[in-house]
């Protein structure tokens, strides 16, 4: 889990998004004696469409997903440039590192380098993985320091290192994030707030994890899925995330939520479609299509 906002002051610059999109649809059945008009065939293809934009696990929608999250931890769009941070901020969870701020204190670190240890046997990182379970749980660097810091940077530079990273980001946060969201009857920004959430708080039941926020979200407002409307959802989806923030000093700058996730919210930006222009603590960024 990535806790706080890690790098101040960067300059944010503009970054072109692929445009392009792609496209899954599913077929409809009709009854064997009724076959469409020309109108209801482009109607329903049109609407199949429209779904499959709104998912924010669309290559294109994913990558500005990365970019947002990317702005708030590391104060820079370039997502791909943080396979190699790590450092300790101080917020009680050890070193964060990676392009999700995979921490030596909550497991996901552990379990990255267990999984990049079954893909690359006597990497070097492998080394780590005694004193990564013994400092789980803690905010302890026995056993890492002095040069743990420096191999995870030489890692890094290695392909392996680098998709182990993505599968880890997917398996943990990302699908998880996605399905709840589709399950929930949210479009890309709902999944994306979903992820976000789930990226900074974790998973899990806790009252300020990912699944207490969507449990308070849910005492105040139906999901689109149960037939409630979305932006009164989210938004209160998005006052319970506040919350949760404020119940830790690490967290506390809610501009992620305020000037970026409740924008997009207030522009009805359901499909997180670029042109996308946002603050985070203060800095501006954009994305254009």
């Amino acid at each position: 889990m990535s806790p706080m906002h890690r790098r101040i002051g960067l300059a944010a610059v503009a970054v072109t998004v692929p445009a392009a999109l792609v496209f899954t649809g599913v077929g409809v059945g009709q009854a064997s004696d009724h076959l469409p008009s020309s109108s209801d065939v482009r109607h329903t293809h049109s609407a199949h469409k429209a779904a499959a934009a709104s998912g924010l696990d669309d290559p294109a929608k994913k990558e500005i997903a990365m970019k947002l999250v990317s702005s708030a931890e590391n104060s820079s769009l370039d997502w791909r440039a943080q396979f190699k941070y790590i450092e300790d901020i101080g917020d009680g969870r050890g070193y964060t590192a990676g392009i999700i701020g995979f921490c030596s204190g909550t497991g996901d670190m552990l379990e990255l380098v267990e999984y990049y240890t079954q893909q690359k046997p006597g990497n070097v990182l492998a080394k780590y993985l005694p004193a990564l379970r013994d400092v789980d749980g803690t905010d302890s660097h026995d056993g890492l320091d002095p040069n743990f810091t420096k191999d995870w940077k030489k890692a890094a530079a290695d392909k392996a290192f680098q998709d182990a990273q993505e599968h880890e980001r997917d398996r943990v946060y990302f699908n998880p994030a996605v399905k709840q969201g589709k399950d929930d009857g949210v479009g890309a920004l709902g999944q994306f707030i979903y992820y976000d959430a789930i990226v900074m708080h974790g998973p899990g039941n806790s009252k300020y994890s990912f699944g207490g926020i969507r449990k308070t979200a849910l005492s105040k407002a139906k999901s689109p899925a149960q037939g409630g409307n979305e932006t009164t959802y989210l938004n209160a989806f998005l006052d319970a995330r506040k919350e949760a923030m404020k119940s830790e000093e690490a967290h506390s700058d809610t501009s992620r939520v305020d000037t970026e996730q409740r924008k997009f919210l207030n522009e009805k930006n359901f499909d997180l479609a670029p042109p996308l222009k946002w603050k985070v603590y203060g800095d501006p960024y954009e994305i254009n299509s």
